[in-house]
C-alpha cells in the first residue's frame, strides 16, 4: 500500500511518515499541490491531505482528483485541517474526503482513523435489491453511487453515501446513535468529533428534502418504510 502525504509543514510530514512507514506500507511525501499531482500516478491507496498549502487550497485538490474518471478518483483522501469548525467539516465532507482530522492530533488517532478509511473501503455495508434503491422522488443506484431526486443529480460525499446505504438497507429500523458511528467510523467511533453524525445527517437530509429520515429522540435515526 502507497499512502501519499500532503503536508507543507516538513517535521509533520516528516513524522506522519516515520509513523506509518512498515513492511507493508510505503510511503510518498509532498510539499505542495504541485508536487502531489505529479506522484498520483503512483497507484497511491490513501491520501493525507492539509488544507492551506503553499500554492493553493486542499479542498480544491480533493476536488479536482474526484473529477477524474480513473484509478486516481477512487483513492482514500483524509484531511488535515486546524480548522474544526462545523463549516469547516462539511467543507472538506462534500469536497469529497472519506475523514478529516483536526489537528493537533496523535500518531495513534492518526493510524486509527486510517484503518478505519481503508475497513470500511474494503467491507460491504448491507445489500439493496440489484443495488437500486427507489422511493417516491428518490433514486439510488449504489452500484454507481448516482443519487437522484425528481430526476435531478444530487451530490453526496462518501460520509453521507455511507450512512444513506445504511439507513435504507435498514428501513424500518431505529439505528442507534452509537450503532451508526460504529458503522460510518468503524475503529474509529470513539475518535470522532462528537457533532460529526449530527452535522453528515443535517446535510444529508437537507440534500434529500422530504426524505422519510425520523429522529427517534434519545436513540438514533430510521428510514421509515412506505407502508
Amino acid at each position: 500500500m502507497k499512502i501519499l502525504i500532503v503536508e507543507d509543514d516538513r517535521a509533520l510530514n516528516n513524522g506522519i511518515a516515520l509513523s506509518l512507514c512498515n513492511a507493508e506500507t510505503e510511503i510518498i511525501q509532498a510539499y505542495d499541490i504541485r508536487e502531489a499531482r505529479g506522484l498520483l500516478n503512483q497507484a497511491v491507496s490513501l491520501i493525507l491531505l492539509d488544507v492551506g498549502l503553499p500554492d493553493g487550497s486542499g479542498l480544491d485538490f480533493c476536488r479536482e482528483i474526484r473529477r477524474r474518471m480513473d484509478e486516481e478518483s477512487r483513492v482514500a483522501i483524509i484531511f488535515l485541517t486546524a480548522n474544526d469548525m462545523e463549516f469547516d467539516i462539511v467543507a472538506g465532507l462534500d469536497a469529497g474526503a472519506d475523514d478529516y482530522i483536526t489537528k493537533p492530533f496523535s500518531l495513534a488517532v492518526l493510524r486509527a482513523r486510517i484503518d478505519a478509511v481503508l475497513r470500511r473501503r474494503r467491507e460491504p455495508d448491507g445489500t439493496v435489491e440489484g443495488g437500486i434503491f427507489e422511493q417516491d422522488s428518490f433514486l439510488f443506484d449504489f452500484d454507481r453511487m448516482c443519487f437522484y431526486v425528481d430526476g435531478e443529480t444530487v451530490s453526496l460525499s462518501r460520509t453521507e453515501q455511507r450512512l444513506l446505504k445504511l439507513l435504507v438497507c435498514n428501513q424500518g429500523v431505529t439505528l442507534t446513535r452509537d450503532r451508526l458511528l460504529e458503522w460510518v467510523w468503524p475503529d474509529g467511533a470513539e475518535y470522532v468529533e462528537e457533532n460529526a453524525l449530527s452535522v453528515t445527517m443535517r446535510r444529508l437530509r437537507q440534500k434529500l428534502p422530504g426524505a422519510p429520515i425520523r429522529t427517534v429522540y434519545g436513540i438514533g435515526y430510521v428510514w421509515e418504510r412506505k407502508e
